[in-house]
């Protein structure tokens, strides 16, 4: 039997946990470090920062993954395909719809068409 494997399985299994603890320690101590002083908030815990960070997460960065890529590389694959199955010429009526509804784009979109 071979040992070596048995390392890399319990050091993989142990990382992320380890890690995530020691996001949540940075999380806390600088939480703790600024803001009382910067903004008057009180202090926190662990457990605390271990919310706000999971907070954070589900708010600002999503949950990217294996589950995340599988859903938006069946949608990209699912348009590919509808897009290879079309004529010339419903690919040249489908480009000129989408220039049509960008071509004023952002910056342009108020401005009088009567000038």
């Amino acid at each position: 039997m071979n040992h070596k494997h048995k390392k890399g399985w319990i050091f993989l299994i142990l990382c992320p946990p380890l890690i995530f603890l020691g996001v949540t320690w940075i999380v806390m101590w600088l939480w703790n470090a600024l803001l009382p002083e910067i903004l008057g908030a009180k202090s926190i815990t662990f457990w605390q920062a271990m919310g706000v960070l999971v907070l954070s997460k589900i708010l600002f960065g999503g949950f990217h993954g294996k589950f995340e890529r599988g859903v938006r590389g069946f949608k990209e694959r699912k348009m590919r395909e509808k897009m290879m199955n079309l004529s010339p010429e419903e690919r040249e009526k489908f480009k000129e719809v989408w220039r049509s509804r960008c071509e004023s784009g952002f910056f342009n979109r108020h401005k009088k068409t009567n000038e």
